[in-house]
């Protein structure tokens, strides 16, 4: 996915007319795909109760899908180096209507091990992101690479959509008509991508062996101190936004509904909070940025481990920590796209965009196993985040030298 710059003629601007329309249809077609990424998580409270699931069972049944839309990024990011947004985005929307319907089949059958299968491929919905961010960057100046990169990742609202209208279009249209409504939204999502989005004058193909490439990537100290911070706050934004409505039922006894509208809150906050990242890290670097969003992560797991009461205390307490999430994900890859060699933006995202969707899939079989373990109900899983976040933020303000500021050219 790396976004090779071509040399412009000595003192000339490079002609980026159309940046904005084009960041606009990668933020659409990432909602898009978002939304069907995150379709199994909102109804596992109606999977729980008609497949009869454990706690671990319904944890691994919404956190299957993260898989591969984890580890497929790398290769999504890859190949995006060889053919650009333009192509990759319509051709990852369309692989994922197969199993969006394979996903209504196994529901309808009440199989377990098939939703855990038709889930897993679900997973290729979400390596879009892997796609977007290389794409964005290269229609961006250095100084913009923040906010670009930041409105992009908004579309991380797919997940609120999701967890909003999913339960309810299940109750207006039936389960099988939901998963049909969405399948033709990815169609017409692949259908405007192929006719509206084109790769920035600036992109040119990479066309290196993708393992010789990736090899490259994971030579850079960036890559694996962005993967880490990454995993941590797009991985507890994952795994809230995933884990959220059955965390929701089994604490505060919320019904799927319910759960749904709280959990598109939660997912609001931090979609509004992701392009602030972007913006200030622009301004005041990100390590600053990600030094604010990990102090408040690290505080705010404390106080949901502590089981705050509704409506008011619970609500903002989980607001607040999906606002410092979200800024902290448009913060890491602000960083990536200052710190990151250009002919390497793409390979490095999709390595740390890997990271980060494995960041949220580990959570949630943690907290299905730690449930009323040690502490009541959910509260040694959230101790252990605020113990891992403590952590990355200490990590993050001492244990990286690379300059968070620098300046680059397109």
């Amino acid at each position: 996915m790396s976004q090779t710059a071509a040399t412009p003629r000595a003192g000339a601007a490079p002609d980026l007319t159309g940046q904005n329309r084009n960041l606009a249809l990668a933020l659409f077609a990432f909602t898009v795909t978002f939304w069907a990424w995150n379709i199994i998580g909102p109804l596992g409270v109606r999977y729980t109760e008609q497949m009869g699931l454990s706690s671990s069972q319904k944890a691994l049944l919404v956190a299957t899908p993260v898989l591969v839309g984890s580890v497929g990024r790398i290769l999504a990011g890859a190949l995006t180096d060889r053919f650009g947004g333009r192509i990759m985005f319509p051709i990852l929307t369309l692989a994922s209507i197969p199993f969006v319907l394979l996903v209504a089949v196994a529901g309808n059958a009440g199989s377990f091990t098939l939703m855990l299968v038709f889930g897993f491929f679900l997973g290729i919905a979400g390596t879009t992101f892997a796609v977007g961010i290389p794409f964005v960057n290269a229609w961006f100046q250095a100084d913009r690479r923040g906010f670009a990169t930041g409105v992009f990742g908004a579309g991380m609202g797919g997940t609120a959509l999701s967890a909003f209208f999913t339960p309810r279009f299940v109750t207006w249209f039936g389960y099988t008509a939901t998963h049909v409504i969405l399948a033709v939204a990815l169609a017409a999502t692949a259908a405007i991508c192929w006719t509206w989005m084109r790769n920035s004058p600036l992109w040119r193909p990479n066309t290196d062996p993708v393992v010789p490439k990736l090899a490259a990537a994971l030579r850079l100290p960036i890559t694996w101190q962005m993967s880490f911070l990454y995993a941590v706050c797009f991985g507890g934004f994952v795994a809230f936004s995933t884990y959220l409505p059955t965390y929701l039922k089994d604490v505060y006894a919320f019904d799927l509904t319910a759960a749904g509208t709280r959990t598109a809150g939660f997912a609001i906050a931090a979609v509004v909070a992701r392009p602030i990242g972007g913006i200030l890290s622009d301004r005041i670097g990100p390590r600053a940025v990600l030094g604010i969003s990990l102090a408040g992560t690290t505080a705010l797991a404390v106080v949901l481990a502590l089981r705050p009461p509704l409506e008011l205390p619970a609500g903002l307490s989980f607001v607040s920590i999906a606002f410092f999430l979200g800024l902290g994900t448009g913060g890491v890859f602000a960083w990536v796209a200052k710190a990151a060699p250009v002919e390497r933006v793409g390979s490095v995202t999709g390595l740390v965009g890997a990271a980060g969707g494995l960041g949220g899939y580990f959570p949630p079989l943690v907290l299905g196993a730690t449930y009323d373990k040690v502490l009541p109900q959910y509260g040694l899983g959230l101790a252990l985040l605020a113990c891992v976040a403590g952590t990355a933020l200490v990590f993050s303000q001492l244990g990286i030298r690379t300059p968070d500021r620098r300046s680059r050219t397109a």
